[in-house]
């Protein structure tokens, strides 16, 4: 006997098992004893958190300690949320909090799942953890926290209570490797500075600009994020937090006439327009 439900049955049964979507847009229920309210329509990227939530906890991490928790009230799991702001420059809601140097926000993170590492164990101060983690993993305090942020930069961000951390890791003689960029005159910066397309939507534009702080940028359409861009030699840039990425451009007659974007392989080739 086939002890398996034929899938007329099975449609039949699930119909009294599934009663209907858990989330909605317009009504308020009762489920597992508590009282859902009302919700936002569900996002396109669902059951994968809404990027513009996580987008957003990424941000106010940084410095907005009642917003953060209006965002945990709504959604706890946004307690590990983490953003690429571009090219891989991938910064978690408790890094954000860890690199200001923020202890309230990380703390209430932490309280509410998010995941410490090294980075933000200095930043408390945590000195004997900071060891245990360089004695384990030898040269871990090279690594780069989001943006290019260094381990002692942390550290440092996190003021008297972590002193006794970064006069350790000044010891160490490398845990402040900051990117390097080759200088590059006001004259060849013009060289690069415009817009490049890749397709013909308004967004599929990368801008490279010069920021007040005289460094190149670059975006993507009208609502990016800058990155700063640190020169390498030959028109090749590395974004920041990305610094494994190559944006090369093409330059004749002291103008760039497009730029590739190399992961590894080129991701894409656009044109000044």
């Amino acid at each position: 006997m086939n002890h398996l439900l034929s899938r007329r049955r099975f449609l039949a049964s699930s119909s009294i098992l599934y009663a209907g979507p858990v989330l909605c847009s317009g009504t308020a229920g009762v489920q597992d004893g508590y009282t859902r309210e009302p919700s936002d329509p569900v996002h396109a990227q669902f059951p994968s958190q809404n990027p513009a939530l996580v987008k957003e906890m990424v941000g106010v991490s940084h410095g907005n300690l009642a917003r953060v928790r209006e965002l945990l009230e709504r959604s706890p799991a946004l307690a590990k949320a983490t953003y690429d702001w571009g090219f891989g420059d991938w910064e978690t809601a408790l890094g954000a909090a860890s690199h200001v140097g923020n202890r309230a926000i990380a703390a209430l993170l932490i309280e509410n799942g998010a995941r410490p590492d090294i980075f933000t164990f200095a930043m408390f101060g945590q000195l004997e953890t900071v060891k245990a983690y360089i004695t384990a993993n030898p040269g871990i305090q090279r690594l780069h926290g989001p943006h290019g942020i260094t381990l002692l930069q942390h550290a440092r961000n996190g003021g008297e209570q972590s002193s006794t951390v970064a006069e350790y890791l000044e010891t160490l003689g490398d845990a402040d490797m900051k990117y390097t960029s080759l200088p590059l005159t006001d004259d060849e910066k013009q060289i690069y500075a415009g817009e490049y397309a890749f397709g013909a939507e308004t967004s599929h534009t990368l801008t490279i600009s010069i920021d007040k702080n005289g460094r190149l940028n670059v975006k993507r359409g009208p609502e990016g994020t800058n990155r700063v861009l640190y020169h390498k030699g030959n028109n090749e840039f590395h974004p920041a937090g990305a610094p494994a990425v190559r944006i090369r451009f093409e330059v004749k007659d002291m103008q760039a006439r497009s730029l590739t974007v190399i992961d590894g392989q080129p991701v894409l080739m656009a044109q000044r327009t």
